[in-house]
């Protein structure tokens, strides 16, 4: 009775360490001065972030807070408040306006790819792909992302290439990747 009871505490305390040992793999990443939760939606993450409100302020213009808060999973190329001022003046006003909700849509969904794809998977479909990876967004265009040294690059189909600045922000549907830039569809 006592060598079972041992083997139980032993067993209990192994899985205990084991937990214990993850915790560092699974921190909470804290972006925009809030902690990501793993636990939480895109959408109930991104609300918390400071760096963020830009894009909050879209998305719930596009009207695609239900969508983002849905089962997934998604991948966001998620672009912080410096990256949308950085478009030419007035850009960000008149994407809001609700005549351009189409237009705000597009661009919004095309930093959005249906799936999970972490660092690590996005490295592999990188070095599958011979240096560069084609991701299909979910407004129908391609993103393509290639590895700068330890970073990962991010193309628009004109040409322009943002970086990801904070990677794996997993979430409970999907994961964010922090980007400087707003990407940018034909």
């Amino acid at each position: 009775m006592t060598l079972r009871f041992n083997a139980r505490l032993a067993t209990i305390a192994l899985t205990a360490a084991m937990a214990a040992a993850a915790m560092p793999a699974m921190a909470q990443v804290m972006v925009g001065g809030a902690p990501m939760l793993a636990s939480k939606d895109i959408i109930d993450n991104a609300v918390n972030s400071k760096d963020h409100t830009t894009l909050v302020a879209a998305v719930k213009a596009a009207g695609l807070v239900e969508t983002l808060k849905g089962p997934g999973p998604f991948t966001v190329f998620a672009p912080t408040n410096a990256a949308f001022s950085a478009l030419p003046a007035g850009t960000v006003d008149t994407l809001l306006k609700p005549e351009s909700k189409p237009t705000l849509t597009k661009v919004l969904t095309y930093h959005v790819v249906a799936g999970k794809y972490d660092a690590a998977a996005l490295s592999k479909m990188i070095a599958d792909g011979k240096g560069t990876a084609s991701l299909k967004t979910v407004a129908g265009g391609t993103l393509t992302a290639k590895a700068s040294g330890n970073a990962v690059m991010v193309t628009d189909e004109k040409g322009g290439t943002a970086t990801v600045t904070i990677a794996d922000v997993y979430q409970s549907n999907g994961v964010i990747h922090v980007v400087d830039k707003v990407l940018l569809p034909n």
